[in-house]
């Protein structure tokens, strides 16, 4: 799967600003959006190859997009879904989280490059 349009749904600006600064320079069509509610919105279009999606969010957090997204029927088939956060989850949350997004990611322990490579993983 070739990854060429991300939608950014990240609420702390100067991690938002940093990777779409970083996807950019990349060659990837970034789109980032502060919101919860204005993310669930642009992903529910359906035109993006991957959302980036931060859980805790103003509006509608993060868990409430990921089971709109993929619960019962996956509403964004073509689009991968990794979920960075810095919030600390019981393993039942982190687990639930997992199994509905196609990655996980701490964000303290992601720098650009790193997140980088692990968006390129997805292309093989």
């Amino acid at each position: 799967m070739t990854i060429k349009t991300i939608l950014l749904i990240e609420d702390d600006l100067f991690i938002g600003e940093m990777y779409s600064r970083s996807l950019s320079r990349e060659g990837y069509q970034v789109n980032l959006v502060k919101d919860g509610g204005e993310g669930l919105q642009e992903a529910l279009k359906g035109t993006y190859d991957l959302i980036l999606l931060d859980v805790m969010l103003p509006e509608k957090r993060g868990t409430e997009i990921l089971q709109t997204l993929r619960g019962g029927e996956d509403k964004v088939p073509n689009s991968r879904i990794v979920v960075l956060t810095n919030f600390e989850q019981d393993e039942e949350s982190k687990m639930a989280m997992q199994s509905k997004a196609d990655g996980y990611l701490i964000k303290a322990d992601i720098t650009p490059r790193r997140l980088l490579e692990i968006i390129k993983s997805f292309e093989k």
